[in-house]
């Protein structure tokens, strides 16, 4: 690791291995958000659109954190060590199960019931872990789609005809 912050007695080592460590941790919440919640990709078109899409990411989000953080309390477990997307998938198995018996005693404990499977969902404690950052599958080496397709099929239809 490389710093410009060289004075020993103002930035102890720890600390700056500590803000190393938590920098590493916002990296993994943006992935979350881009991987788990498929930001990866932006489908709108206009700026205002675009602004919409991200807002409602993270709103999502932080509603799935407030979901974590109330099965981390609830049940006495480490919230750093429950899983995002165990939880986001529990959810979309719930969600229809809430939404029907909104109001009712059983969605009070279908909630319950969610809350539990989350705490349950712990991530393995690996202290000093270190990964490579690589790419597992290189993607296709097919054209990107450039042209309206009604164009790109004619012109096939003109090399093969």
């Amino acid at each position: 690791m490389a710093t410009t912050l060289l004075d020993p007695v103002a930035y102890p080592l720890e600390d700056v291995v500590a803000l190393y460590g938590d920098r590493w941790t916002v990296e993994l919440r943006l992935r979350e958000i881009k991987t788990t919640l498929k930001m990866d990709v932006l489908r709108c078109k206009s700026e205002d659109a675009i602004r919409k899409e991200i807002l409602m990411h993270l709103l999502a989000y932080n509603l799935i954190r407030a979901l974590l953080w109330q099965a981390s309390v609830t049940h006495g477990r480490p919230l750093h060590r429950l899983s995002f997307a165990g939880a986001v998938q529990r959810l979309d198995v719930m969600a229809p199960y809430l939404w029907l018996f909104a109001g009712t005693r059983r969605a009070t404990r279908l909630y319950a019931l969610l809350l539990e499977w989350i705490a349950r969902d712990m991530l393995p404690y690996r202290p000093g872990r270190i990964e490579p950052r690589a790419v597992k599958r290189r993607p296709k080496a097919y054209d990107r789609l450039d042209r309206p397709r009604s164009e790109l099929r004619a012109a096939l239809l003109r090399q093969t005809g």
